[in-house]
């Protein structure tokens, strides 16, 4: 059955240049586990790789689409501008601190809604942020949320509260710059809402976000959702197999493109726990495929 509510982020995900760059970063800085390692499933001959926790938990999924050629994109009205790893506060100087003794350069710490976010760039340019958070683990795993630059919050405003059950968590206004805090239940509860002034014209490309997760339960709870979204007046997609959880797909009213994606069945369909990561995933249609496939992608280093 649905929820009032929905439960939170399921992933993100980004475009990056370099795959290998790619991998030393989330695992070495930011200390995540490769939990899978697949292709686009409309562009087999290009990685999909995917970040998360240990246990590759839903609301700590970051995947990214790697084109190593692909030009420089920047975030602007009608894109989802960042994301944020959640940290304990109890932690956030120490981790302030490896970096700091690992020559990692970030902004911060800086304050939103009265706590602290520092600001890493990944090797894209790409913003990563690490918020603190009452309850957060001692390590940037799970999400904290995402932020949405929008010309205009008002509609996402209305979709994410009146359809998808977000309630507001905080308003705050400085600088020009205006964001409006949405918060669900469970984990990687929050999505703020921002408008400022660009000083650039946004454009899609290697350090941007390409869309938003969020999480249903199971097949049921993502059709219920389905239902709710086209009674809105959403265009959706059908149900779509992305071989580890099922997505439907529409376009929110700022621009930004949201999924919701099922639970199950999860990372470890194909790879023991222990094994995650570890080897080439395909999905059916293109095993045939593997042998010219493994010869296109680049060979991938994760340092234990």
């Amino acid at each position: 059955m649905m929820k009032d509510q929905i439960k939170g982020l399921h992933h993100v995900t980004a475009i990056s240049g370099d795959p290998q760059e790619n991998v030393d970063f989330f695992t070495r800085v930011m200390d995540q586990r490769l939990v899978k390692r697949t292709v686009n499933f409309d562009a087999p001959d290009t990685y999909h790789l995917y970040y998360g926790t240990q246990a590759a938990d839903p609301g700590s999924i970051l995947t990214f689409f790697p084109f190593a050629d692909a030009g420089p994109g920047r975030a602007g009205p009608g894109m989802a501008s960042a994301y944020a790893y959640a940290l304990n506060p109890r932690a956030f100087d120490d981790w302030m601190i490896r970096w700091a003794e690992r020559a990692i350069d970030f902004d911060g710490p800086a304050e939103r809604f009265g706590t602290r976010v520092v600001t890493l760039r990944d090797p894209d340019g790409a913003p990563v942020e690490v918020v603190e958070q009452d309850g957060a683990p001692d390590h940037p795993g799970l999400f904290h949320g995402v932020t949405l630059w929008l010309e205009d919050i008002g509609p996402t405003r209305d979709l994410l509260v009146d359809v998808m059950g977000y309630e507001e968590a905080g308003h705050q206004t400085r600088a020009g710059e205006e964001r409006l805090r949405l918060r669900t239940q469970g984990d990687a509860p929050f999505v703020e809402l921002m408008r400022r002034a660009p000083d650039h014209i946004a454009r899609p490309g290697k350090g941007t976000i390409h869309h938003v997760a969020f999480r249903a339960s199971d097949d049921a709870d993502q059709l219920a959702w389905r239902d709710r979204l086209l009674a809105a007046g959403m265009e959706v997609t059908p149900v779509i197999d992305r071989q580890y959880f099922n997505a439907i797909y529409f376009r929110s009213p700022g621009g930004v493109l949201f999924e919701i994606a099922t639970d199950p069945p999860g990372f470890t369909r194909d790879e023991s726990p222990a094994d995650l990561g570890t080897a080439l995933k395909l999905p059916p249609q293109y095993e045939a495929r593997r042998a010219q496939i493994e010869r296109i992608l680049p060979p991938l280093k994760v340092e234990a």
